[in-house]
């Protein structure tokens, strides 16, 4: 659709001379010969760029400029001046002009001011659409997504959010578990109790008990005061048990009894205390696969997985990819003091393109990336990582046309499941359910490509 553009001079054969010129280069144009009418029509036209003279009778260009800016801050207004006139340039670029042109007009240099305006109107309307997409899509406490695979997270979430049954989050590393459990606390009957988070892999198992069920003073060495465990400081509220795939085997029966009785012994004590919370927890790990190696005890993985939520890869959510890059970019545009608004049609389809093995974590970090390294408005190619510009997508190669090249259908199962088990970031119950097999055929065929213990750190 052609750029339209508001001409705005007291001299009718200018306003006349400029609009057809600008019909030459593929702009369409109104022009008016006082800012009073100009102004009036604003409200029920709708035009890309304004260009306006600066000295006309009764209001004059700065006075326009002020009006629009305060009433249409998205419409840029282009002022022409007189030449060597720098004060009056000044002051229409203060009262909030976007550029301006000297007299006499160098057309050819007006034309590119006006298509870099209209550009930037274009940009500024993409970016209000899709901040309205990002906050009506952010329905779930800060999860954002319009894909199909999250609308029916928000409805899963929906479901069980008032229940008190536990809960068990599953997803690769990066996907937002932890937004998902404060998204269950939030919708829950218990969101004025607090939400205690706590990383199992992230404390020594020398130390985990005592962080969770709590200690009696004297009841080791440094217990020179009584503590409180996480178990009860969440009273009222959720406790969410990250990275419970971690969890040392040695601590597994008390914290199942915990669970199954509603009770806990501190560390020290000799009387068990009750607690009020609710469990959610989290995995990047095949709980499963952890329990058919004797790493977790599945009458453990019965107790705390009673619903089970699967986040989806970034990489299947589709354009929700733009959504939360936009969302990120505005994020760190502000703290950056740059006029970042948006991103090159480019850099959208390397966004799209790029497989996100860190899921929205390597996402957000992308976009930070390039918010701090960009000179521009928008986000351009050469400011994304490294990697993300260089990568292109890879397929599975089957062989060519010549039956030379043509190879079994035991290669091509081979290199496709090894191609889903690496898509899926090693997640064997995942990749078997991909593929339609039970992991037992899928750990049968991996054994047989001498890859079976490819995934064994998830």
């Amino acid at each position: 659709m052609p750029a339209r553009v508001l001409i705005v001079d007291d001299d009718q054969n200018m306003c006349e001379m400029t609009a057809a010129f600008l019909r030459t280069r593929g702009f369409e144009s109104s022009w008016y010969t006082s800012a009073e009418a100009a102004f009036s029509v604003l409200p029920t036209a709708e035009f890309d760029v304004v260009l306006t003279d600066l000295n006309m009778p009764g209001m004059n260009g700065v006075d326009l400029c002020e009006r629009i800016v305060a009433n249409r801050p998205d419409l840029p207004v282009v002022v022409i001046t007189a030449f060597g006139s720098l004060e009056t340039a000044v002051a229409a670029l203060r009262a909030g002009a976007y550029d301006f042109v000297t007299k006499p007009i160098e057309m050819s240099m007006l034309g590119f001011v006006l298509k870099r305006a209209a550009k930037h109107h274009s940009l500024q309307q993409e970016v209000k659409k899709l901040s309205e997409i990002v906050e009506k899509s952010a329905r779930c406490e800060g999860l954002i997504g319009e894909s199909v695979p999250m609308q029916q997270l928000f409805d899963r979430i929906r479901r069980i959010a008032d229940s008190e049954v536990s809960v068990l989050i599953c997803g690769e590393s990066g996907t937002g578990k932890e937004l998902v459990a404060k998204a269950l606390h939030a919708q829950s009957h218990r969101h004025g109790g607090p939400f205690v988070a706590v990383s199992c892999a992230a404390i020594p198992e020398s130390l985990l008990e005592s962080e969770l069920f709590g200690h009696k003073r004297g009841a080791f060495t440094d217990a020179k005061a009584e503590r409180r465990g996480l178990f009860l400081q969440a009273s009222g509220g959720t406790l969410f048990l990250d990275e419970i795939g971690a969890f040392p085997l040695s601590l597994q029966p008390k914290l199942l009894r915990a669970l199954e009785e509603r009770r806990l012994r501190p560390v020290g004590a000799d009387q068990e205390v009750p607690f009020d919370v609710r469990i959610i927890a989290a995995t990047n790990r095949d709980l499963e696969a952890a329990v058919e190696e004797e790493r977790f005890r599945e009458d453990l993985l019965f107790r705390i997985d009673v619903v089970q939520i699967e986040l989806p890869p970034l990489r299947s959510r589709g354009t929700d990819v733009l959504l939360l890059g936009q969302h990120f970019l505005a994020q760190f545009a502000v703290p950056s003091g740059k006029q970042v608004t948006g991103m090159s049609h480019a850099v959208a389809a390397k966004l799209l393109g790029y497989t996100w093995p860190g899921n929205v974590r390597e996402l957000r970090n992308a976009v930070e990336h390039a918010v701090a390294l960009t000179r521009h408005e928008e986000i351009m190619v050469e400011d994304l990582p490294e990697k993300i510009r260089a990568y292109h997508s890879s397929h599975v190669f089957v062989g060519g046309n010549d039956p030379a090249e043509l190879i079994p259908m035991e290669e091509v199962e081979r290199r496709y499941i090894l191609h889903v088990l690496q898509a899926v970031g090693g997640n064997k119950t995942l990749a078997a359910r991909v593929l339609g097999f039970d992991r037992k055929t899928l750990h049968r065929k991996l054994c047989l490509y001498g890859a079976a213990d490819r995934d064994e750190k998830f």
